[in-house]
């Protein structure tokens, strides 16, 4: 596989800006970090900007109908399993419950964030019944692995989502590879795809793990007996579903399909994201304050109304990033102010294609894995 080309850019970089405080993550996911609110940074003009035009208020009805809709087409699709019965055919429904179940992963993604609404509890409960009750996963677990992600993007120490595993995301990662794990980083770019396909069930292990673990302490008893609950109520009721309605054999496979194109379509949104961008460490990263670190290490995807809705809005990555808790809608809005204010500080503003995208992450992870081909 060729070796990814450079990311665009807009302009060259300046030096850094001087230091600023970087704050610990709150729970939920920040709104906006603390250095966003500190006077005299990069990213006070923008933050003006944004919020005298209004995008950073709720959209709670718009939210309510997309919610509404879907829980209407879970309805649905579940009718249609009881009346076509124990039939193959009724495998044909194990796509669009993968599309659906994405659709609410990315209105719980929201939720955790308080796009939807800026009254925590209300956002939690939201978030409760798509995450642990719809798909099996934990709350607790994703907004904590998820916060450490947005205060130190693609950082190579405290970034999880680049905490080799695996994936590993530089050659540093690739030593003492050894066994399948070695021979699974040489072709890391080939089975990229294929190991999304896990992921819809890693999301499963991995919060019942969290809810379950001993040192889960941080999360007060209440809650994890909640969380608890609600995940075995989305195992006993997938389960009762589908024994009650196909065979034994049916119900594995339209279990198989669901989960593994639901892994795929989660995989196809958030790969493009920051794989391949920069990867601040203590040595190159120093100074950077909070626009510099959101926007080098995050990527847009161009594309439609269609490519907003199948990538749940990720496609505005350098937004999101840089407004966690900014309606999904609202994201296009502040596309254009984002690439003004980076253009006019000449600092790069990386946007591409879908398909380009994949091939500059896939890229990436190719030429990461080199040293072990070459030494193989």
């Amino acid at each position: 596989m060729p070796r990814a080309a450079a990311a665009p850019v807009v302009e060259p970089v300046p030096d850094p800006v001087p230091a600023e405080p970087t704050a610990p993550p709150a729970h939920p996911v920040v709104t906006e970090p603390a250095t966003a609110r500190a006077g005299g940074s990069d990213f006070t003009p923008l933050l003006r900007m944004v919020k005298e035009q209004g995008l950073l208020e709720r959209r709670a009805g718009w939210y309510l109908r997309g919610i509404t809709v879907n829980l209407l087409l879970l309805a649905a699709i579940v009718a249609g399993m009881v009346l076509l019965g124990p039939s193959w055919w009724t495998l044909a429904l194990a796509p669009p419950l993968a599309v659906l179940s994405a659709r609410m992963a990315f209105v719980g993604h929201d939720a955790g964030h308080a796009q939807i609404t800026a009254d925590r509890r209300k956002g939690r409960l939201i978030q409760l019944v798509h995450a642990n009750l719809l798909l099996g996963m934990s709350q607790e677990w994703w907004n904590d692995k998820h916060n450490r992600h947005h205060a130190n993007p693609n950082h190579i120490d405290k970034d999880p989502d680049v905490k080799a595993d695996i994936l590993v995301f530089t050659q540093h990662q690739t030593r003492d590879r050894s066994g399948l794990r070695r021979w699974l980083t040489r072709h890391q770019a080939w089975l990229f795809f294929p190991l999304t396909t896990l992921e819809g069930i890693a999301l499963k292990v991995y919060g019942f793990q969290a809810v379950l673990s001993r040192e889960s302490g941080g999360i007060p008893p209440r809650r994890r007996a909640v969380e608890g609950a609600l995940l075995a109520a989305h195992v006993v009721g997938y389960a009762a579903l589908l024994l009650t309605t196909l065979t034994v054999g049916q119900a594995v496979a339209f279990a198989l399909v669901h989960q593994m194109l639901l892994g795929l379509h989660l995989g196809m949104a958030f790969a493009p994201n920051h794989k391949g961008m920069e990867m601040p460490d203590p040595e190159n990263s120093e100074g950077w304050g909070h626009l510099r670190r959101q926007v080098l290490t995050s990527r847009n995807i161009r594309g439609s109304v269609l490519t907003d809705w199948f990538l749940g809005g990720l496609n505005y990555q350098i937004e999101h990033h840089l407004f966690p808790s900014m309606p999904r809608p609202h994201l296009r809005l502040a596309q254009p102010l984002v690439r003004a204010h980076c253009r006019g500080l000449g600092l790069p503003y990386t946007e591409t294609g879908l398909v380009d995208s994949y091939r500059q992450a896939l890229g990436h992870l190719h030429e990461v894995g080199e040293p072990l081909r070459a030494g193989a």
